[in-house]
């Protein structure tokens, strides 16, 4: 199948790739609620803009002017937003937009005396734009380019990254698959004389709607690119996630993050570490969404978020 040689040529030319300690780490956080809720499992979303954030080809799938807004309540006082939309332009294909922005909170300036000398903050954002067409039937691609910034007191490091993926649907069947490569590219300036990598990921999934049950299925293969001590240990950063629809009105989605769970694990305790809760509900022309992320024994993060389309 030529879909099928498409697929495997990108997979060739990109799948080995340098694993090595990064920045613009907030880069990997899920901002929306929908997608933090089924543990980010959404390499093949087709349904909600804020799917730039985990392949650009899926924002093809979209439907008029989807709109989302997120907002995230971190550890402590720090608090992170992020913004999503997308429009066709017929004839040319369809575009999107994406921002992600993290607020660390204010610090204590002192000197080499540990004399106060007054506060700073930390911050750092993220400005995508998407493009994403047909390449055969069901067939789609797309790209993002983005501009990184990440600030310091009064220093800051800056940054160029681009995102590409691939989406393939069987329509009759309910199937989604998709393919991405995030966050290829480089600082334009560093914090020090030595620039780090960005956080490259390379990830593969599938979405399958039951047809006899209101279930959709999320599974998604994360960090395919990173160093392991043997090619099946590649597979075993997974998500996985489940969205229910109770009703018209609601839906309920669970989630579940192998690499958090292992990662958070304190002792022989887990906790709940991994386990993502959420709700959405429509309201009008309006979806209102909330997720519950736990980090076990560290805490845990909530997000809600408010959708729409024009």
């Amino acid at each position: 199948m030529k879909n099928a040689k498409y697929l495997i040529l990108l997979l060739t030319i990109t799948w080995t790739s340098i694993s090595a300690q990064s920045t613009f780490e907030f880069l990997r956080l899920d901002m929306s609620p929908r997608t933090a809720a089924i543990a980010g499992s959404f390499v093949a979303g087709d349904d909600d803009p804020n799917v730039i954030f985990y392949n650009p080809a899926g924002i093809k799938m979209l439907k008029e002017t989807p709109v989302s807004f997120s907002f995230l309540k971190h550890l402590l006082d720090i608090n992170s937003a992020g913004l999503s939309m997308s429009r066709e332009f017929e004839g040319i294909g369809r575009f999107g937009a994406g921002i992600q922005y993290i607020n660390y909170g204010t610090f204590t300036e002192a000197n080499e005396h540990g004399q106060r000398t007054g506060e700073f903050g930390a911050s750092e954002f993220a400005l995508s734009v998407g493009y994403a067409n047909e390449l055969d039937e069901n067939f789609y691609y797309g790209a993002n380019i983005k501009f990184i910034y990440s600030g310091i007191a009064d220093q800051s490091s800056t940054g160029i990254a681009g995102d590409v993926g691939l989406h393939y649907s069987i329509p009759d069947e309910r199937w989604h698959f998709g393919f991405s490569i995030l966050n290829i590219g480089s600082q334009m300036s560093s914090y020090f004389d030595t620039s780090e990598p960005l956080p490259l990921d390379i990830r593969l999934g599938f979405t399958k709607e039951l047809e006899h049950m209101p279930l959709k299925l999320y599974f998604s293969f994360n960090r395919l690119n990173d160093d392991q001590e043997n090619f099946v240990n590649r597979f075993s950063q997974f998500t996985i996630g489940g969205e229910f629809k109770v009703s018209k009105v609601i839906h309920f989605r669970l989630g579940f993050d192998n690499e958090k769970r292992r990662d958070l694990k304190i002792g022989t305790s887990t906790g709940l570490a991994g386990i993502h809760v959420g709700l959405g509900f429509n309201v009008s022309d309006y979806i209102v969404d909330y997720a519950f992320s736990s980090l076990g024994s560290i805490g845990a993060l909530h997000r809600i978020g408010l959708s729409t389309t024009f």
